[in-house]
């Protein structure tokens, strides 16, 4: 989820160059890709959260079930070694995610790496799309539950909350229009409210609605500090 996360992300054509693009939300980065590796490890079942002393939230590992993705299996050792509050597990993951993640989309032909001459003098990497299509997927997928209504998959929903939580949406409004429908759903999406169909994730969904608050709260504060 941290991947598809971080490739939506990716705005093609935003870049100071023709072609080339940037990541939305870089500020504050760290956290969202954080929050989706979380997530991620909650609607695997791999994780939960339990109220720690003086009511906060905490995450803590589900015993014999560690991930065997290369990125997430990280995070649930460190939660493993004891139960930790929400922001305290953001903070400590959230910042080496960056680099592997881009590494994998680079590797899987989604984004590409390229060379730029700055003033014709100086040669700079610059992001580009791979034209895999990937992303473009992603996107209508995000569109079709926050334009159209569609009731979405639990890792769609996770995805679009964790966007949504990022501050970032409005940035996508050529593609998903800001309008008052769109912020609306965006908002239940972050609260865990899913639709009938993820019922049977009621428990993921409460994990994930958690995360993500907790994500909203670190943007919101970290640019001010």
């Amino acid at each position: 989820m941290a991947e598809d996360l971080l490739l939506l992300l990716f705005q093609p054509n935003s870049g100071l160059q023709a072609g080339t693009g940037t990541i939305a939300g870089e500020n504050t980065l760290f956290y969202t890709l954080a929050g989706a590796v979380l997530a991620d490890l909650a609607l695997g079942h791999h994780v939960r959260t339990d109220t720690g002393p003086g009511g906060t939230t905490r995450v803590e590992a589900i015993k014999d079930r560690p991930p065997s993705d290369d990125i997430l299996r990280p995070a649930w050792d460190y939660v493993f070694e004891k139960p930790r509050g929400v922001q305290t597990v953001l903070a400590a993951i959230g910042p080496t995610l960056r680099s592997p993640l881009l590494d994998r989309l680079i590797e899987r032909g989604d984004i590409r790496r390229g060379s730029r001459k700055v003033f014709g003098l100086f040669n700079t990497t610059v992001l580009e799309d791979g034209g895999s299509g990937r992303r473009s997927r992603l996107l209508e997928d995000v569109r079709d539950v926050l334009v159209e209504g569609t009731e979405p998959q639990p890792r769609i929903a996770a995805l679009t909350a964790l966007l949504s939580g990022s501050g970032t949406l409005p940035q996508f409004h050529h593609e998903i229009p800001w309008t008052t429908p769109v912020i609306t759903r965006a908002k239940e999406l972050e609260q865990g409210n899913w639709g009938a169909g993820a019922a049977a994730e009621a428990v993921a969904r409460t994990v994930t609605a958690t995360i993500v608050n907790n994500v909203i709260i670190a943007a919101a504060v970290l640019p001010h500090n």
